[in-house]
């Protein structure tokens, strides 16, 4: 008797290897379909929203406990202005133009310094954060980096660069709760986007890396001099533009 029951165990458990196998295979599946699926149609359609700004809804109900609504406004590269798209890519991402989604050459330099002891810094690319803000939340793990990664390939691949800009532009957060160009240039400026000149589209992205604590509205002396080196990297840029 015990015999039997030990060999029916032992016969059980590659049926459940066997189901766990298959159904993990469905789950990948299913995850590749709706990501390449998804990055194919926000090739031509606007991002109705972004996880990040659901994210800031999630944080206002455990935080506050009440709603905060998002101001979101998404307007096409024509209405644009390129000083913004120039200013973004002199402060984000020099390399936007000729890495494939990611600067390799950062992200060694940002791990050769940790390792001699400096702190672990960012060298994530505009694709990278467009892939991170777009599909996924702040949170820090390997499966996420993972992930991120492999929407960044998806962008690269099924998107060209201006639309990647594009989006980037229309669903960066510029402020609290305040979502994209055309809602920040109206906001700081009382101007749609189209009209932002030099000076204010290097503010606006001078705040990028954390618009929360740095202010357009009331910049700081930190800002202010990181908007003067900006303006001077779009000189040596030449102020790249939407094509």
């Amino acid at each position: 008797m015990a015999t039997t029951l030990k060999t029916g165990v032992q016969k059980s458990k590659p049926l459940i290897y066997k189901k766990l196998r298959k159904w993990l295979s469905i789950l990948v599946f299913c995850f590749l379909f709706i990501s390449m699926s998804l990055c194919a149609i926000l090739r031509w359609l606007p991002p109705p929203t972004s996880t990040f700004m659901l994210y800031r809804h999630f944080e206002d109900l455990i935080g506050e406990g009440e709603f905060k609504s998002i101001r979101y406004n998404w307007v096409s590269a024509k209405n644009i202005s390129p000083y913004a798209a120039a200013a973004v890519i002199a402060s984000e991402d020099q390399l936007f133009f000729q890495h494939s989604g990611f600067d390799l050459a950062s992200i060694q330099s940002s791990i050769d310094e940790y390792q001699d002891g400096g702190k672990l810094r960012g060298a994530s690319t505009i694709s990278q954060q467009v892939a991170k803000n777009l599909f996924l939340t702040p949170a820090k793990s390997f499966l996420r980096k993972g992930i991120e990664a492999w929407f960044t390939l998806l962008i690269e691949i099924f998107w060209s660069k201006q639309r990647i800009l594009e989006v980037y532009l229309n669903i960066a957060e510029f402020g609290d709760h305040l979502f994209g160009i055309e809602t920040a240039s109206r906001h700081y400026f009382g101007i749609p986007a189209k009209q932002l000149n030099r000076s204010q589209s290097a503010l606006l992205a001078a705040t990028l890396p954390n618009p929360i604590m740095l202010k357009a509205a009331r910049p700081s002396a930190y800002v202010i001099r990181r908007q003067r080196w900006i303006l001077r990297q779009m000189v040596n840029l030449n102020s790249t533009r939407f094509n």
